[in-house]
């Protein structure tokens, strides 16, 4: 099958070894596309799939390592023939070669495999396939990928994809990308989806249950443009339980003028629609997935807390999922800018303007405990709530030494030109240092506030 080739921004992005997820990841190869059929028995919450995976050798190849965890690899092929041996452990798969791929070839691998997916605990809880109660969730951040399909999991390592789902008739399978067939076969069906833009292992999802699918209201096409010819209104889809439509809706009544917000605040939406899933079930956070964002029932109430989260997931498809780091130190570039987004939101939508917002998360965290740098926060911490706030007040920090107008369009040019791409705290750092007058330089300004452990002063507003 043929497939768009991933965006330059994103497939050659250099491989940096993740001391968050060591394990995890090879930089011996690059994917390409990734090729998943699926077979989904709910009853038994039954996964077994076959992945054909195209990638290129970044060196010699006598073996390839791939993550997989939980389920096993039945049938190894490279190149259409069989390999020498294969071997699991401790989420790895290792496929022993015959004879080498040599260093700049493309090559396939095609693994058959199986077995009843479960999350992996570890340092940051239970991650990955999730059975729910009449269901699945996968809650891919930051390594539960490989529990539901073999791949290089690796944030950098970002690939175009297929995924075809089987699954019991009566049960919408939610992927990212679009939906380009469904065929029903007596008590089952197949889905089809493709990606056709670069994205993350992580980013990958799969939620499927009883899922009625409707639209919100898109995007003004003077909020995407302003002028005439101005891209359409972006679609806005729900996917959740018939009965619970009514709610989903009116809990997401002010998603459209998030949407009209942020891209106004940091430029054109990076994929062609926004789906978001609502389970029946519980969820103690939300998810965010590559055009896809997760809630839970509980997300549906009244309120600044819910409508903050809501406006927080949006902004990752910007930050995150369209610009994604290339090592988990460098979090707060998604989680810092998600949390400013939901101060832009306030701002926009009539509450407490980002300044006040700012201000009050200044006064939260110089009470605290000041020992984390958030710019490299460790394994450990990367989602502590201090990364995401300090995150944000660095970006405050910069707007009121830049002035609104050099700042926004600073955002604007960062997300434009590393669209679909990969970002790091250098290239931040220069892109800053290129587009906003900051003296000495924009290391001088960021390093306090993203390495050092105490909390900088907010600076005065610049000058109008």
């Amino acid at each position: 099958m043929s497939h768009t080739p991933p965006h330059d921004t994103g497939a050659t992005a250099p491989f940096i070894p993740d001391t968050y997820v060591p394990r995890s990841g090879s930089a011996d190869y690059r994917v390409t596309h990734y090729d998943l059929d699926l077979d989904c028995r709910l009853g038994g919450n039954r996964l077994d799939g076959r992945a054909t995976i195209t990638a290129v050798a970044l060196t010699e190849l006598l073996r390839i390592g791939l993550d997989l965890s939980g389920l096993r690899a039945s049938r190894c092929q490279v190149n259409g023939s069989k390999i020498a041996r294969s071997t699991q452990k401790a989420g790895r798969l290792e496929l022993h070669l015959h004879s080498p791929v040599p260093a700049g070839e493309e090559f396939t691998v095609e693994i058959r495999y199986g077995g009843v997916p479960n999350v992996r605990r570890g340092t940051w809880g239970e991650v990955g396939w999730e059975e729910l109660q009449d269901g699945v969730l996968v809650a891919g951040q930051p390594n539960g990928a490989p529990t539901w399909f073999p791949c290089n999991d690796h944030p950098s390592q970002k690939a175009t994809y297929r995924i075809r789902v089987n699954t019991d008739a009566g049960y919408r399978p939610v992927s990212n990308g679009k939906l380009v067939d469904r065929q029903r076969r007596s008590s089952r069906e197949r889905w089809t989806y493709e990606v056709n833009e670069p994205m993350a292992t992580y980013l990958a999802t799969l939620q499927i249950g009883r899922y009625d699918l409707c639209s919100l209201a898109g995007t003004s096409a003077a909020a995407a443009g302003r002028h005439a010819g101005a891209p359409a209104p972006v679609p806005q889809l729900v996917a959740a339980n018939s009965a619970a439509l009514h709610r989903v809706a009116a809990a997401l009544a002010d998603q459209p003028r998030m949407m009209e917000t942020f891209i106004e605040a940091f430029g054109p939406y990076p994929f062609a629609d926004y789906t978001v899933v609502v389970t029946e079930d519980e969820l103690e956070i939300p998810l965010e997935a590559h055009g896809i964002s997760i809630l839970g029932d509980n997300h549906l109430a009244p309120g600044w807390e819910q409508q903050r989260l809501i406006a927080h997931e949006l902004s990752h498809q910007w930050f995150g999922n369209s610009l994604t780091v290339g090592s988990w130190k460098d979090i707060w570039l998604h989680e810092g800018f998600a949390c400013y987004a939901e101060w832009i939101w306030s701002e926009a939508a009539g509450g407490p303007g980002a300044d006040a917002r700012a201000r009050d998360a200044w006064d939260l965290l110089a009470s605290l405990e000041q020992d984390i740098a958030v710019g490299d926060p460790g394994p450990a911490d990367m989602f502590d709530d201090r990364v995401y706030k300090r995150g944000a007040l660095t970006l405050h920090a910069l707007r009121l030494a830049a002035g609104d107008r050099a700042f926004f369009a600073m955002l604007r040019a960062w997300t434009g030109s590393r669209r679909h791409g990969t970002v790091t705290y250098a290239l931040f750092r220069d892109h800053v240092d290129a587009h906003l007058p900051l003296f000495p330089s924009a290391e001088a300004f960021l390093e306090p506030w993203l390495f050092g452990k105490t909390l900088p002063a907010l600076p005065a507003p610049a000058a109008p």
